[in-house]
């Protein structure tokens, strides 16, 4: 089973991020699925649809994003991934209009699957560092 999630997670962030494939949500999150700390440390999506709709957005800021799965460790139907992305900023949001400026987000996912599907993430992401990129500061 620990191979399986671990497998499971490789494929979320290549097809769901990576290659921006929305259908590969629908098919890895489970229908009661939530996600915690992303795009925001306090948000939390609720559910594939909502999910596609965050990512949709967010990948419209960051269109080229490519995140790199760095180290997954598993434990029964638990999965730690860390990862790190590269972006570039080409569309407005996060409160700043577009800058073109490329950006590097360090991050963490902790995942509990469940039956071949994602059932809750909890993610760490360094968004002062995003933030402060974005204005230009390194």
């Amino acid at each position: 089973m620990s191979e399986e999630n671990k497998n499971l997670a490789r494929r979320w962030f290549e097809e769901v991020w990576n290659q921006g494939h929305e259908a590969a949500i629908a098919e890895m999150y489970h229908p009661d699925g939530r996600s915690i700390g992303f795009p925001e440390t306090d948000s939390i999506i609720n559910g594939p649809k909502e999910f596609t709709e965050v990512c949709r957005r967010f990948r419209t800021i960051f269109p080229d994003i490519h995140v790199t799965v760095n180290d997954v460790i598993t434990e029964g139907d638990k999965v730690a991934v860390l990862w790190s992305a590269t972006m570039t900023h080409l569309g407005d949001g996060l409160g700043f209009p577009a800058s073109a400026r490329k950006v590097s987000l360090p991050g963490s996912s902790f995942l509990l699957c469940q039956g071949g599907q994602i059932i809750e993430g909890r993610n760490q992401m360094d968004f002062t560092k995003l933030r402060l990129q974005l204005q230009g500061k390194p």
